[in-house]
């Protein structure tokens, strides 16, 4: 009896023992917890702070950048307030000169019209001057025609107009009535072919104007001597018996200057030039 009464008061002191063990291990942790707490909350604290800091200084930055803003925009104002100016003179300057540049213009046409009608007035003065030239001309080669004479030749037979130049000779070869062969025989050499004939200048009297030639036609020849210039030298010629004739316009010291005209059917010899009509 007496050892359970030891063992009963042995166990209520064991469980006083355990807790306050339990209630100091309570306190603990609460004191843990409570400066756990107040860490956490003294570093929110300082981020806080440091944030406000932050936003304080991109505040005073954002007030420069306005203020900056606002004196730029102060400054822009003036300069276009110039420039508006100095754009309003220059468009009056620019006005001016474009008046300025249609005066010049206008006066410059004036004159190119007129003196495209003065160009023009000498255009239609030159142009009678040509027609009077033209005129002219005519008269002349109507005079020259005249001057062209026809007359006997050596054979008694009637001749055709007869040149005297060798303008004459481009007249007559424009008419086209007769086939014309122009020559310059030279005295000593061979006989020199005209047309479907040969001729060879024997000799010549300048003082006289007299020349003497053989003319060499079907196989013959015959000698025309002492003949005086611009006379028309007369002989048939070919099957035909056709009328050639010969005239000699000009007599120097060893050289005459001539032509020979045929019938416009006369045959052409192939070593011959083509017959001088036009």
């Amino acid at each position: 009896m007496a050892d359970e009464q030891q063992v009963a008061e042995v166990h209520p002191g064991g469980e006083s023992n355990a807790g306050k063990w339990i209630l100091l291990l309570l306190a603990v942790i609460y004191v843990a917890g409570s400066l756990y707490l107040l860490f956490d909350m003294r570093g929110r604290l300082d981020k806080l702070g440091k944030d406000q800091e932050g936003s304080k200084t991109e505040i005073a930055d954002l007030t420069k950048r306005m203020q900056s803003a606002e004196a730029d925009d102060e400054t822009l104002a003036k300069q276009v307030g110039l420039t508006k100016k100095e754009l309003d003179a220059r468009s009056q300057e620019l006005q001016k000169a474009q008046r300025a540049s249609e005066a010049r213009l206008s006066e410059a046409q004036k004159q190119q019209i007129s003196q495209v009608n003065t160009e023009v007035a000498g255009v239609k003065t030159d142009v009678g001057g040509v027609k009077t030239d033209v005129a002219s001309t005519k008269t002349e080669l109507e005079a020259t025609k005249a001057k062209l004479e026809s007359t006997i030749g050596d054979l008694g037979l009637q001749s055709g107009l007869i040149a005297k130049t060798r303008d004459d000779l481009e007249i007559l070869k424009h008419k086209g009535d007769r086939n014309y062969y122009e020559f310059t025989l030279m005295k000593g050499a061979k006989p020199q072919a005209v047309s479907t004939v040969s001729l060879q200048l024997k000799k010549t009297d300048t003082k006289k104007g007299k020349y003497t030639l053989n003319v060499t036609s079907d196989d013959k020849t015959i000698e025309k001597k002492d003949r005086n210039v611009s006379e028309p030298i007369q002989f048939y010629t070919g099957r035909e018996h056709m009328l050639y004739e010969l005239v000699v316009w000009t007599v120097e010291k060893d050289k005459a200057t001539g032509y020979i005209s045929t019938p416009k059917n006369a045959p052409v010899p192939v070593t011959a030039s083509t017959p001088q009509t036009q």
